[in-house]
Parts: structure tokens; sequence; C-alpha cells
């Protein structure tokens, strides 16, 4: 698999989730260290972490504490994981420092995919461009580029290209997609994820892109390079 494109901690004491955010995020090539208590700060640097995943409910006591102590000493970012869904909680999450706030249950590739983007941000690890045979995309410009040149491409279409391109040959699931393009922005058209995978399929096609996005039927999509015939 090569190197590791980052490292992550998880600071999860239920059993079968710390397991399953670790197998998601190694299966994405990070390496990803677990704890199932409260660790010392100390225990959590040493590891050198690029990006901290925090339960807010632990035996030994708050994962809010130890977000405190952590920003305390190094600009770490940190995702919390908690089965507390009021707004109060999320609140003060957020005012200690945390950078994004996930309820359980929720899906692991929704957890991947934010995880992604705090370390895209700027000076974070992830790199700007991404690249797929003769098509390039900068994730801070949201500019997409076929042999150099220059495409158009709406906000939404950028994104969908972006989310297909971080996980080329590997199967995007359409609700995933879904949440790319809308958020939380309330209700969703029902054709709206594939009206928006056509257009980006059209202007990838006529503009000679050397990559295909593939329907997986009742899963979602998958780009990878055009096969030659």
């Amino acid at each position: 698999m090569g190197e590791p494109i980052g490292r992550v901690v998880v600071i999860e004491d239920e059993r079968p989730v710390r397991d399953a955010v670790l197998a998601a995020l190694r299966a994405e090539r990070f390496a990803a260290t677990g704890f199932e208590d409260l660790p010392r700060p100390a225990d959590v640097l040493g590891v050198a972490p690029d990006l901290a995943i925090l339960d807010v409910l632990l035996p030994s006591g708050s994962g809010f504490a130890l977000a405190r102590s952590l920003r305390e000493q190094h600009e770490l970012p940190i995702i919390f994981l908690t089965a507390r869904d009021a707004v109060a909680d999320r609140v003060a999450g957020l005012e200690l420092g945390a950078d994004d706030y996930l309820v359980k249950p929720f899906a692991l590739e929704e957890l991947v995919a934010r995880l992604e983007a705090l370390l895209r941000r700027p000076g974070q690890l992830l790199g700007r461009s991404l690249a797929l045979a003769n098509l390039v995309f900068d994730t801070e410009s949201r500019q997409a580029f076929i042999d150099d040149k220059p495409q158009t491409l709406s906000a939404r279409e950028g994104a969908v290209l972006e989310l297909l391109m971080r996980r080329k040959g590997r199967v995007v699931s359409k609700k995933l997609v879904e949440d790319q393009i809308f958020g939380l922005s309330g209700e969703v058209a029902s054709n709206a994820v594939e009206v928006y995978v056509h257009r980006l399929r059209k202007q990838l096609a006529e503009h000679g892109a050397k990559v295909e996005i593939h329907t997986v039927r009742g899963v979602g999509y998958i780009m990878a390079e055009e096969k030659l015939a």
C-alpha cells in the first residue's frame, strides 16, 4: 500500500465503533492509532497525529477536557464523535476548538469525507492538486484542467469531481455524493445526483478527458482512467 498519507488518533471507548473507524481510516491509507479511554495529552501528541477523532463521553471523564488540553499545546484539528445531539453540546465542543462534530450513529464514509475536508485546509496535510490521466483538479482554486486547459464547472459539479477523484478507482455511494453537493440544505430531488453526474460526464467527454465515471447500479459511482480499446 505504500507510505501512509497521514496520522490520525481515534479516542473512543466503544470497541465496535473504534475498530470500524480505525479500519475505515486504514483503508484510506491513514496510519490510525486507537485509545479506548482518556489518554494523557502527551500520549496523543506523541503519536504526532495530523488529526484527532475524539468521543465526548469516556469512562474516565470528558473528551471536552482533553480537547482543551490538546488545543493549549498544539493546533491539532479535532472531530468530536458523540451520542449527545443537543445543540448546547455541539456548541460547547465547537467553542472548545473542535473543527467538526458528528452525532452517533454516523456513516463511516461521511466521517472520512469530513476528515479529508479538514486536512485540505491551507497549511494542513492533504495536497491541493488531484490528478487522474489528463485531468487535474485544484482543490483551492476549485479549477479543473484537461490537458492543462481550464474548464468551467459549477460549484456543485466541482464538488462531485473532487469527491470522485479523491476516491478514484473506488465506489462512492450516491448518498455521499448527495451530501457533498447539498450538505444539510434540506429536501433534495430524487434525481439531483444523476443530473450533476450527467453534466460532469458530458463536460469531461466533450473536452477530451481520458477518464470515465461508471455507475454502480443501486450503490453509487466510480471514477477511473479511461480504458483504451
